[in-house]
Order: structure tokens, then sequence, then C-alpha cells
């Protein structure tokens, strides 16, 4: 369990920053997200459900599928499941957002334009299959 962490999510490559509030994947993390530039190359799931509100900029997420969402601040915050293929992007130089995540599942997935192929990875982002 973490309390009061500060450190990227998504992994050492991630634009995104992490400020968490409580993390405790067994039940569910609160974080407050920093979002700066463009996202990494790679798609990605979640090992978790989650539900999130925009603070202030302005996101653009886009599915693996083609759909593309772009995300303001509102007083309804937007679901990302553990099923969505996405990667995100802050369009103004800075996006802060607050997010509220479930439970973790053991693993999630990975998808590089330039690999084709998904990976599979699990905590600590140990790749379990590819």
């Amino acid at each position: 369990m973490k309390l009061f962490k500060k450190m990227k999510d998504g992994g050492n490559e991630s634009t995104v920053t992490g400020y968490w509030l409580i993390e405790w994947k067994f039940l569910f993390s609160i974080c407050i997200l920093k979002f700066e530039g463009a996202s990494r190359e790679a798609y990605h799931s979640h090992a978790f459900h989650c539900i999130s509100w925009i603070i202030s900029g302005q996101l653009k997420e886009e599915m693996l599928d083609g759909r593309i969402f772009n995300l303001f601040p509102s007083l309804l915050p937007f679901l990302t499941t553990r099923k969505d293929m996405h990667k995100v992007s802050s369009v103004t130089p800075v996006t802060w957002l607050i997010t509220f995540r479930g439970p973790w599942a053991n693993t999630w997935q990975e998808w590089l334009p330039e690999d084709n192929g998904f990976i599979t990875l699990s905590n600590g982002r140990k790749i379990v299959s590819n």
C-alpha cells in the first residue's frame, strides 16, 4: 500500500506524474495526475476500472479502434474500463485530473504500432507474455 507517494504513472517513459493519496491495489486508489505533452506511442489497457474528473486543461484520448475523444473539465466524470485500449495526451501544456481506481486485475496489455502485437504486463510492468 502506498500513501502520499509521487511517481510516474505508467512507467519511466510516461509523461504522466502521479500524486497518490492512497494506492491499495486490492481495494482502490485515489490519485491526482499531471499530464504533460504527448503520450507514449503505446496503446494500453488498465488493470483497473477508474472514474476521473479533469480539474484543468484538456486531454485527447485516442482509442485503438480509431475513435478520438476530447476531454474537458466538467462536473461529469469520464469512465475508463479495463478493456479500453487507448493512449492519452495533454492538448494543453499541462492537464490535471483526479482519478478513483478500483481493484487491480492481475494483468493488462500494451500494443505498440511498430511491433503490431500485444504484450501482457503484470505488477511492476513485468512482461508475462508477448
